[in-house]
Parts: C-alpha cells; structure tokens; sequence
C-alpha cells in the first residue's frame, strides 16, 4: 500500500498516549491525524476523517472503552480498529476482538509488534480497495396501514426472483412469513444481530432458513422479548452484510414509522407501497407518501401496488392516482380462496399457481422492477387483467375521492 495509514487516536491517560503517538512517530507509512481522550470528540473525528485505522486504548474503564469499539464497528466499517491496553489478559483481548477490533497492542509498544500490526492492517485496506464488496438490490414492502397483504405480496414477489434472494420478516414483535415458506425457522434476525460483528458467507448461510434454490428467509424472533434488544444500528450493519451476499433482499417492515422500519426504508432502493382501494387504506398510503417527501425519499423510489383489485370497486382509479399525485404500476387482483389455499400450503403462489391471475400481475410487476424474473411461457401467458382498467373505470359514475376523504 502505498498511501499512507491515516491513525486517530483515543486514550484516557496522558501516559498511554505519549507511549502510543511514540511508537507511531517512528513508522514512516503512519500518518497520526488526531487524537485526544474525550470518546465523542474523537467519534467526530473518527467519522469526519474516515481514518484507515483507529487505535483504541483500554484504561481503567474498560467496558466504557469496549462499548466504544462496538459502536465504531458497527459506523465506521471501514475504519480498521486496534484495541491497545496495559493488561493483556486473555479475557479483555477477547472482549475487545468480540467488540469489533481488529487488532491488539500490548502497552508499552514495541516496535516489532507495531510492524506486524501495520502489515496486518495494510493488508485489509488494500484487499478492500482490490475488492469492492458486492451491494445486493434491496426491496421493501410496505404499508402504513395493516391487512394489505403485504406478506404475501413481499413473500411472491422474493419467490419470483431467479436470482440468489433472502426475504427479511423486520416485524420483530409479530413476524409470521415461515408460514407463507411452509418453513421451521430454527434461527431468526435477533441470532444474526447477536453475531453480527463476525457475520460471513458461512455464518449468514447457517442463519439463514432455505426455501429454494434462489430463495433464503431471514425470520422474525420467534419470542417477542428476544426483539427488545435490537436496535435501529443493528438493522443496518445486518442489512448491509446481507447487500453484500444476495442479490436481492426483499424486507417486510412493520406498519409503523418506528425506527427500525425508518431504518430499513432508508436503506432500500425501492419501496413498493401496497394499498386495498379503500378510503382509510387511500388515506394512510397518501400520508406515508407525505412522510417520504419529509424523509427526502425522491418519488421514484416509490412504486405504488393496489391489493386486492376487483371490478366491483366503485372507486374511479385515475381520481385514486390523483389524490395520491403517483401512477398505480400494479393491481393484484382479488382471489381470496386461491392466495388463502397457497399460504394454507406454504408455498407462494408464483410457485403454487404460476399461470393464476395473481401470479402472473406479481411477475409482471417484478420484471417492471428489474427483479431478475424468468421470462413467463408466452404458451400460458393470460392476457393481462388490467388491461383497459382505466378504460372500464372511466366509463363508471364519478366517485369524488375527494369529498369522500374529506368525509373520513
């Protein structure tokens, strides 16, 4: 590596940190950027430098210090973390390893042991530039309003994928996607986040639950109490790990704007906004429109599903896109006996029924998202039953969605 290696520095005694910055004064490839013995300060530096490597002194408070290292791990991954203390006991190296740190220096430093560290560390920064890390498409299905079905859209459209696809269930109070899988999902989201600071191929794959080929589920805690300790922090570190080992992560959020469903949607390079064409379902997707706008979501983002379609809805479709100032890109027609059989069997329609008017509207809408679908037999392709929706819509009384709304 030919740059240099940029260091902050943290350490609570003056002492530790003239031993720390001598030993780095005297390796030429060292570049120290700052240090100091305040955690925040030295947080704000760590983030606004984006240093290659942080050195993390362990003093009297230990666990304070350790704390910090997980808390750089999981924001600053980038950053190579080097745990340096007094007391090198098998017990504190260990816990700081499992906090994150890559590395640890005895105190005082010897110069052999700097070296060797360094290499180390080169090494990572280098591999990092050679290869970037892969970064999945991540989808999120979403409604601010419960029984939309969005599960069941979330699960068909991850089944649909032909590509290496993990279904995340984010409602951690209440997940119930193993039934869509007809799976037994012996680990769920709370395992991972707990081993998270270790997450590779290997142990993402014995996380997860297979249901395919192509298709993995990533489920909910099967206890309640086991999601108290997950944080929004955690979500994203799982997240991104996931982005670099799939190609498509499919996530069912819960139908609130907490934070870790906020922190799913930032994350998500598409959310398809599922709705039933009903005055309060209509009225709750215009308002998470709104709160997108707030989050600096930009419009294209989003991609609006009508649920549960029927020639019966007397609502006129072109005033639903106007209310909402977004076009609808997919109706999923109303089947009750046919989705309700396929979750009853576990198997998701795409697969069960793949010729069924619902199939074939999810397939259509994942290969309109560029999901990797596989091309449909154009032997068994229906013709589309939204064709001419609009057209039949608009030969229908007038139904002022305005009026109605200011109703409600």
């Amino acid at each position: 590596m030919t740059q240099p290696i940029s260091v902050v520095v943290l350490s609570t005694g003056l002492d530790n940190f003239k031993d720390i910055r001598r030993a780095l004064s005297a390796e030429q490839r060292v570049k120290l950027l700052a240090g100091g013995n305040d955690t925040d300060q030295v947080y704000e530096e760590i983030v606004r430098l984006k240093p290659a490597a942080a050195i993390i002194a362990l003093g009297p408070n230990a666990d304070h210090a350790v704390r910090f290292i997980e808390r750089l791990n999981a924001e600053c991954p980038e950053t190579a973390l080097i745990s340096a203390a007094q007391d090198s006991s098998p017990d504190l190296i260990l816990r700081s390893l499992r906090a994150g740190a890559r590395e640890f220096l005895r105190i005082p430093i010897s110069a052999e042991e700097l070296r060797t560290v360094l290499d180390r560390v080169s090494e990572v920064l280098t591999k990092q530039v050679e290869s970037p890390k892969k970064k999945g498409r991540m989808v999120a299905v979403f409604s601010s309003k419960g029984g939309c079905g969005t599960s069941f859209i979330a699960t068909n459209l991850a089944a649909a994928t032909a590509s290496k696809t993990v279904l995340v269930d984010l409602n951690l109070q209440a997940g119930d996607l193993p039934l869509f899988l007809g799976l037994d999902a012996k680990y769920s989201i709370a395992d991972m986040v707990e081993k998270r600071q270790r997450l590779d191929e290997s142990l993402i794959n014995s996380l997860v639950t297979p249901h395919s080929t192509h298709l993995s589920l990533l489920a909910a805690p099967r206890e309640a109490d086991s999601a108290d300790e997950i944080e929004p922090q955690h979500i994203f570190e799982v997240l991104q790990k996931l982005r670099e080992h799939y190609d498509y992560v499919v996530l069912d959020p819960q139908h609130t704007f907490d934070s870790i469903t906020l922190a799913a949607l930032d994350q998500s390079d598409e959310i398809v906004l599922i709705l039933t064409l009903d005055i309060p379902a209509i009225r709750s997707t215009q308002r998470a429109l709104e709160i997108f706008d707030r989050l600096g979501y930009p419009r294209k983002k989003v991609r609006i599903v009508v649920n549960r379609w029927s020639k019966q809805i007397d609502l006129d479709l072109r005033q639903v896109e106007k209310f909402l100032g977004e076009p609808v890109v997919g109706f999923v027609p109303s089947d009750y006996q046919t989705a309700v059989g396929s979750i009853n069997l576990g198997t998701p329609l795409v697969q069960a029924e793949p010729t069924s008017k619902i199939a074939m509207e999810i397939r259509r809408i994942a290969q309109q998202m560029s999901l990797g679908v596989a091309p449909i037999d154009e032997s068994k392709q229906r013709r589309p039953f939204w064709a001419g929706l609009l057209k039949k819509q608009s030969a229908q009384p007038n139904f002022n969605l305005q009026t109605s709304m200011e109703k409600v």
